[in-house]
């Protein structure tokens, strides 16, 4: 095999290296937190935090004040799940909250 050979082998190599190490950072990134957050136990009546706060699983059944018609997890800004559902939240971290609850820290979307 020549000089120039070598030089062309080695230079295809980094590139594959390269670009398989940018994919496997971007994607390992990524994978692992969505896979967590579909995993995440979900809130329970009984977790401190969640009494604390008057966090309920529906927010057509709490009876706080505080609440205003249309205020659910899945309109607040410390909520980052879907519209349906469960998914992380912010105030409960390692945990999921419905998209239909609601706690009194509720903070609308900008």
């Amino acid at each position: 095999m020549s000089h120039d050979e070598n030089n062309e082998s080695r230079r295809r190599f980094l590139k594959l290296a390269a670009g398989t190490t940018a994919a496997a950072a971007v994607l390992g990134g990524a994978l692992p937190r969505l896979a967590r957050a579909a995993d995440l136990p979900h809130v329970s009546d009984a977790d401190q935090t969640a009494k604390a706060l008057g966090y309920v699983e529906d927010a057509s059944k709490t009876t706080d004040p505080k609440h205003k018609a249309g205020d659910s997890c899945a309109n607040c800004q410390f909520y980052s799940g879907g519209a349906t559902g469960y998914g992380p939240c912010a105030l409960f971290p390692g945990k999921a909250v419905s998209a239909k609850g609601w706690c009194v820290s509720h903070s609308p979307k900008a």
